[in-house]
């Protein structure tokens, strides 16, 4: 396919870089356009100084940006530039109201907008092993399909426009659970006496066993937490969700609390850090 690809950051250049490789040719756009040029002359795709050049007659965009605003600004100079009848697949973590209002201005001029958030982070996305929910039109998706498949594990169609986005939030809030358990269960050890490496070999081969447990457990043991998915974007993704808790009723009075310590994190200086970094909250014996 004729690809463009916008947002050539930690997820979106080795996504974009999978695309080349499976044989399309991907235009790469970045806004600090010395990235996307390094990126095409890693990967052998070519790269544009500007959305509409990138967006030029192609039957796919996707979008791997930062925020609302981004996806808004990309999709509006895109559109009048794309094939028509070209899907554009934005894999940015957004409101669900965003979603809806680009499906329907992409409507208007007889393209598609589907609301692919993916879960896999980094590691996934270097991989090829992203898990993408998505939101919108079902035979849209399905055309695209092989292209997404090049840089995920599985693709699950969730519904109507903004359900990718809506799926997405329940995967954060499952995730600042796990983490700030994550945390505390490390801390007791400490606190208790125990070898952390040991303790970890002996719950980690059962019920508690979880992601989190087997690639977040032993580095945050040892307070490092100079990698991973930052706490600042965490932190946007829970402001997501809460702002759509409000509107639908549901009750995340934890998912509220961790995103708190979040911002505690950040007061100490750990904006980049892992979200793992909720443990540096709870400081063990030796720690600094």
């Amino acid at each position: 396919m004729k690809i463009a690809f916008a947002g050539l950051g930690v997820m979106g250049g080795p996504m974009a870089r999978h695309l080349v490789t499976a044989g399309h040719a991907v235009t790469g756009y970045n806004r600090s356009p010395a990235k996307a040029k390094a990126w095409a002359e890693a990967t052998g795709g070519t790269f544009a100084a500007t959305v509409a050049e990138a967006a030029r007659g192609v039957e796919l965009l996707v979008l791997c940006v930062g925020n609302d605003d981004d996806v808004r600004a990309v999709v509006t100079e895109a559109l009048p530039k794309l094939a028509p009848g070209a899907v554009i697949v934005d894999h940015t973590t957004t409101s669900a109201r965003v979603a809806r209002e680009m499906a329907a201005l992409a409507a208007e001029g007889g393209r598609f907008f589907i609301d692919a958030p993916v879960s896999g982070g980094q590691a996934g996305a270097e991989i090829g092993q992203l898990s993408v929910m998505a939101g919108g039109d079902a035979e849209a998706l399905a055309r695209v399909e092989a292209a997404v498949m090049t840089y995920s594990k599985a693709i699950q169609h969730m519904g109507p426009s903004g359900s990718g986005q809506l799926t997405k939030m329940v995967n954060q809030i499952a995730i600042a659970g796990v983490v700030q358990g994550l945390a505390e269960a490390v801390h007791f050890a400490q606190m208790a006496g125990l070898d952390t490496d040991k303790a970890y070999d002996a719950v980690s081969k059962g019920a508690a066993q979880s992601w989190q447990m087997d690639n977040r457990w032993k580095t945050a043991a040892r307070g490092e937490f100079e990698f991973g998915f930052a706490v600042d974007w965490m932190r946007k993704d829970l402001g997501l969700v809460l702002d759509e808790a409000r509107s639908n009723g549901a009750r995340l009075a934890q998912t509220a609390l961790v995103d708190q310590f979040y911002a505690e994190v950040q007061a100490m200086g750990g904006a980049r850090w892992d979200t793992s970094s909720l443990k540096a909250r709870l400081p063990g014996p030796g720690d600094k």
